[in-house]
């Protein structure tokens, strides 16, 4: 019985017997053997710290919030920690630690980085809901993730094929390019923010198409046929091509299909 709380079992000593006065008060959690010094701050005494306790918890985690965002170079996974006792916030991109930030008083707020080979900007806000409920959006160029991805389904291409026993994922996405802040140009769609140059922005030619193979960008070269134009590259020792033709539809727009080895490949949907 713990001498501190007569009459209740003590889990300080994990249920040996008697600990005797040595017993540190609740909420200390160190732990008496008769004989030997208590080392408060270990837990344990010094001719014991090696020994496993009889009893043991789950490493506790702040993780709140997982994202995935399907960009042109791949599909990237974005985690959230969030310690609303400490005020820890972890930001990690691909298991990749890109923010700590220990003790923050504020809970609200926002985190902003970069994901992806573009520097894609991401932010993470953090609203307070009711008492201690809080709520955790994603937000990718300034649109919201649902938002974002709606506008790039329109924009983007993506296929999935199985090619000498390796996967690729190839994406068809509009080519960025910096711009001064203070200048524009014809059939550009202006972006919010570039991360390699402040004072420029970032804009969509919407012309100009990359073509991305599992997160690297490819060389292709572009040819003009008879109701349409190919872009041609190489995947191994395989010859593909992306071939562009009008709809003949206003809202449709292009129509972009891939072809290996003569092969035309199904487009995916993300």
């Amino acid at each position: 019985m713990c001498p501190w709380l007569p009459g209740v079992f003590c889990v300080l000593c994990a249920g040996r017997a008697d600990c005797g006065a040595g017993c540190p008060p609740p909420g200390l959690g160190g732990r008496f053997v008769e004989g030997q010094d208590c080392d408060l701050l270990n837990g344990f005494p010094p001719s014991r710290r090696t020994e496993s306790p009889p009893y043991s918890l789950e490493k506790m985690t702040d993780l709140v919030a997982v994202w995935d965002v399907a960009l042109s170079d791949g599909v990237h996974k974005i985690e959230f920690e969030h310690g609303t006792t400490s005020g820890k916030r972890v930001v990690y991109v691909d298991g990749k630690e890109e923010i700590r930030k220990e003790w923050m008083f504020k809970l609200v707020g926002k985190e902003t980085f970069c994901v992806g080979a573009a520097k894609t900007k991401a932010t993470i806000n953090i609203d307070a809901v009711s008492g201690f409920a809080y709520e955790y959006t994603l937000e990718i160029n300034g649109k919201s993730l649902k938002k974002y991805m709606e506008n790039r389904s329109k924009t983007t291409n993506t296929w999935v094929l199985h090619v000498d026993g390796e996967d690729f994922r190839v994406v068809l996405a509009a080519a960025w390019r910096p711009v001064p802040w203070c200048c524009g140009a014809p059939g550009l769609v202006p972006q919010l923010w570039n991360p390699a140059t402040p004072r420029s922005l970032l804009f969509t030619e919407k012309d100009t198409m990359d073509v991305w193979c599992n997160g690297k960008k490819m060389e292709t070269a572009g040819e003009f046929v008879d109701d349409g134009t190919e872009t041609h590259f190489g995947l191994g020792k395989h010859a593909c091509y992306i071939k562009a033709v009008s709809s003949g539809k206003r809202k449709e727009g292009i129509v972009h299909t891939l072809i290996v080895d003569n092969r035309e490949i199904p487009e995916a949907s993300e």
